[in-house]
This record gives structure tokens, C-alpha cells and sequence, in this order.
């Protein structure tokens, strides 16, 4: 870890944590803003109804607003939700209250349990076998997963 982090006092920690965060989802936003008119006509077109936008579309139909925040409380979504207010031009009176409120939680929990975790994570002597495993593991449920989905497309008794 970051020298830094560990000896700046927890203010700094926590505003530079919230900046980051700031920055991601702002960055997100603006970049589902800017090609959602495009992509439209494209072939890229498909990304927007896969299922992670679509589960961060029914988030964002049903909690509004509130959806960017909360968001920012799971682990895959955020950045779904994130350019999916932009795609769908959320207005920024709306989403730059909300993406700050998310941002805060987001900072507040990163800089007391998140980096709790980091640093047992990194006073384990085998931290690396413990990351091989689960690439192993995402992987191989990518495998299957695809596998999966080819014979909903093909049908099972087409391939071989």
C-alpha cells in the first residue's frame, strides 16, 4: 500500500478516497452521456441491453434518484449505474446531489473497513495463491457461463 495513506491523517484519506470516487463516477457519467446517441446506430448497441445495464435500469426506474447513491453500497453495479444516468441523460440537478452523497458513503467505507481489509489482506504470507484461485475460478465461470449462453442461442442439440 501507499506509504502515503498510511501516514496521512484520516481527513486526507477520506477526501482523497472521496475525490477519486468523484472523479470515476463523473468521468462514467459523462462518457454514457456523450455515446449514448451514437451507439444507438451501432453495433456496440447490444452492450446496452446486456444485463448488467439492464439490471442498473431497473435499479435506476425504481429507486430514482436514490439508485446512485445506493450504488455505491454494492460491488459491480456502481459504474453500471453510473453511466446508465448518463445514457438515459439523468438531469445534473438530480445526479450531482445524489453522486455526492454516494461518493461520501462510498469514501467513508473504503477508508474504515475497506482498508482494514487491504491491510489483512496484505499481512497474509499468501495472498497471491488466495488471487490465483478465484482468477481460476472467474474464469472458468466465464467458460461456463458463455458455454451457457451459446446453447440458449443455438440450442443444446446443436452443439457438439
Amino acid at each position: 500500500m501507499m506509504q502515503w495513506i498510511e501516514d496521512a491523517p484520516y481527513l486526507v484519506t477520506y477526501l482523497f478516497f472521496f475525490l477519486g470516487a468523484m472523479i470515476r463516477a463523473n468521468t462514467t457519467y459523462w462518457i454514457g452521456r456523450s455515446i449514448a446517441a451514437g451507439v444507438k446506430q451501432t453495433r456496440f448497441q447490444r452492450v446496452l441491453r446486456g444485463p448488467i445495464y439492464l439490471k442498473s435500469q431497473a435499479l435506476l426506474a425504481r429507486w430514482g434518484v436514490f439508485a446512485v447513491p445506493l450504488s455505491f453500497l454494492t460491488v459491480g453495479v456502481q459504474t453500471a449505474v453510473n453511466a446508465t444516468a448518463g445514457i438515459t441523460r439523468m438531469p445534473l440537478r438530480r445526479y450531482l446531489p445524489a453522486v455526492i452523497v454516494g461518493c461520501l458513503i462510498w469514501a467513508l467505507v473504503y477508508t474504515t473497513v475497506g482498508l482494514a481489509f487491504i491491510y489483512a489482506w496484505i499481512a497474509l504470507d499468501w495472498p497471491w495463491l488466495v488471487g490465483i484461485v478465484l482468477l481460476v475460478a472467474l474464469v472458468l465461470w466465464l467458460i461456463l457461463r458463455r458455454r451457457k449462453r451459446a446453447r440458449r442461442v443455438i440450442g443444446p442439440e446443436e452443439i457438439k
